[in-house]
Parts: C-alpha cells; sequence; structure tokens
C-alpha cells in the first residue's frame, strides 16, 4: 500500500502558500476534496494566493475507501514544501503505516500550518504532534483518541479546533468549515465569504459549534408517548406546539411535558432519561441555547427578543446560558459569527 509523502524542500514563492493534501489507500475522499474545493475557490478569487499539490510515496494513485480513485500532483521525491500540511482521514489511518508516522514525526514540524481532517488527528497524535495540544476529531474516534493519547487534550464536542498553528477537524463536512476559517484568516471575509456562496454553504460555521445537535445526540425514545414530546405530532387541541425543537419558548418544565405524554412528572422524568440518555432539562437547555445561536446568527432580532422567543424570559438568562456552555455572551457570540450582508 502507497505511504503518503512529501518532503519540505523550499519556500513558497512570495505570498504564495502551498497547500499540501497528503493521499493513503483507504482515504476519506470528502476529507481531502472539501478543504481542496475551499482553498481553490479561495485561488480562483484571489489568483496567487494559495498552490494546491496532492502527493503519495511513489507518485502512483490511491483507492479512497469509497472506491475513488485519486492521482497525486507529486510523490515523495518531488513534493513542494507545504505551508498548510492537509492529513485526511478514512479508513487508512486505522492502522497507519509506520513509515507514514515517521514521516509526518519529522516533516509535520516543518510546515507553517498543520491541519487534520476526521482521523487524520490519529496520525498526528501516533507522530507525537498533538501532545499538549487541544484537539478534537469524528464523534466516533475521540473516544480512542483520547485513551491511546492521554496528553493531548481531546474536545469531542466542536466542529473545528485551533490551537496556535494547529488545527484540527471534526470531519467530512467540517473541514470545509475549518478550510474556510482558514481562507477568512488568510485573505479576509470577503473572499471566504464569496467562496462559501459559491460552494451553497455558510461563510462558516463557529468552531465551537457541536458536532451534533441536541436531536442527535439525545437517542430517540421508544415509547410513543415520550418520542411524541421528543420528536412531534400533529398539533391537537390539547396541545398548541408539537415537538420541544420547535417551540423552545413554549411552558418546557418537567410537568408541562410530563402533562403532555400523559405520565406523572416523576414518572416521566425517570422515562425520558432512561430512552433518550439524558435528562429532560438538559434536553431542553440545549434545544433553546441551538435555537438562540441560530437566531442570532441568521436575524437582526434585539437580544431580548430572542431570550424570549427562545424561552430564556429574560436576556441575563440567556446570558448566562450562552457564558456557562459557549464562553461568550449573545452579543460578541453574534459578532463574530454573523455574516455581513452582501449588497
Amino acid at each position: 500500500m502507497p505511504v503518503i509523502a512529501a518532503i519540505a524542500r523550499a519556500p513558497d514563492d512570495g505570498d504564495m502558500r502551498t497547500v499540501l493534501a497528503v493521499l493513503f489507500d483507504g482515504v476519506q475522499s470528502l476529507d481531502v476534496s472539501g478543504p481542496v474545493e475551499v482553498f481553490n475557490g479561495a485561488e480562483r478569487h484571489r489568483p496567487g494566493t494559495y498552490r494546491i499539490r496532492t502527493v503519495t510515496a511513489d507518485g502512483g494513485p490511491v483507492r479512497t475507501s469509497s472506491g475513488l480513485t485519486l492521482v497525486p500532483d507529486h510523490s515523495f521525491a518531488d513534493a513542494p514544501a507545504a505551508h498548510t500540511l492537509l492529513v485526511p482521514g478514512g479508513e487508512g489511518t486505522r492502522r497507519p503505516d509506520p513509515g507514514l508516522v515517521d514521516w509526518l514525526r519529522e516533516q509535520g514540524p516543518r510546515a507553517v500550518r498543520l491541519v487534520s481532517v476526521c482521523s487524520g488527528a490519529l496520525l498526528l497524535a501516533e507522530a507525537g504532534l498533538l501532545d499538549g495540544r487541544r484537539v478534537t476529531s469524528h464523534w466516533s474516534v475521540c473516544a480512542r483518541l483520547a485513551r491511546d493519547h492521554p496528553s493531548v487534550e481531546v474536545d469531542p464536542d466542536p466542529i473545528f479546533v485551533r490551537d496556535g498553528n494547529l488545527a484540527t477537524s471534526a470531519g467530512v463536512t467540517s473541514g470545509i468549515d475549518l478550510a474556510l476559517a482558514l481562507v477568512e484568516e488568510d485573505t479576509g471575509r470577503d473572499v471566504a465569504l464569496s467562496v462559501a456562496r459559491h460552494l451553497v454553504v455558510f461563510l462558516r460555521r463557529p468552531g465551537n459549534q457541536a458536532q451534533f445537535s441536541a436531536q442527535l445526540t439525545a437517542q430517540t425514545a421508544r415509547r410513543e408517548p415520550l418520542r411524541e414530546v421528543q420528536l412531534g405530532a400533529p398539533p391537537t387541541p390539547l396541545g398548541q406546539w408539537g415537538r420541544i425543537s420547535e417551540h423552545p419558548g413554549a411552558d418546557l418544565s418537567v410537568e408541562a411535558l410530563a402533562a403532555r405524554a400523559r405520565l406523572s412528572p416523576r414518572h416521566f422524568a425517570r422515562a425520558f432519561h432512561a430512552e433518550t440518555g439524558t435528562t429532560p432539562g438538559r434536553y431542553v437547555d440545549r434545544v433553546r441555547l441551538e435555537h438562540a445561536r441560530r437566531l442570532l446568527e441568521d436575524t437582526a432580532g434585539g437580544v431580548e427578543e430572542i431570550s424570549r422567543a427562545c424561552g430564556y424570559g429574560t436576556p441575563e438568562a440567556m446570558r448566562r446560558a450562552f457564558v456557562r456552555t459557549l464562553g461568550t455572551a449573545p452579543a460578541e457570540y453574534r459578532r463574530r459569527f454573523r455574516p455581513t450582508p452582501v449588497h
């Protein structure tokens, strides 16, 4: 099986940044093509910004986990220096070739910026490049990453994490979000926004956005009354709302939810936790926070208006929830993450 490879040989020409994507058998194709499309889009908007190259050990093609064949630009012998070294994930990272790990250990520190997508973080960890750093990866490998590399600070929740010159992402489509953040850092908001609009994606989701929404994180309840409360049902004269996620401003106390499910509050709370893996209060808190974030990102509504719409009651209650969970106040969150209108 070919081992991915590249050697740092010479600095980038002028201000052009070489993005070097390493390829190997079993690589996840979207981990490569997603970020590459972003960098290539930025190059089209501002020529001379990025030079995008791919490499394998011998310059031969590799087969992705989905069966596609990728043909690299370079071999080990003629690869250019990397400003941004992109290490994707995929099935080929599960049992990495020792030669690949040795190469990363030697060459990774030479890159100006080291980026992993999905389980590519496993390769960097094996090479000792994540020790003492805060990182993330795809949710399915975070437990393994933390267990096998206790010196690495693994945060399984965000879609991407920046730690100095190291950037790690949760994988698959979140690699696009990370690449957009890097383009914005390199070229400014206008170019990044143009690329995002061309790809029909948000300018970028904030890095601290959770990999899972509340609805995906929680298991789906098995019993119909609980599932109806959690996932919804057509409105009836007895209930003005269908599901929690669509009506975060409603009375979502345990008593109100229990009445909707036709159970006692105590029975409802126990059953909800047993079947979804979380308490009703935590589930509601997360739904409300997600709804408030979307309104701050996508609307011009005031903080007081949004706090009422999301069931917080007061702006101060919403502020406390944001600071506790996201480490920032609602107004600052909006300033950072709401796209600037394009005229």
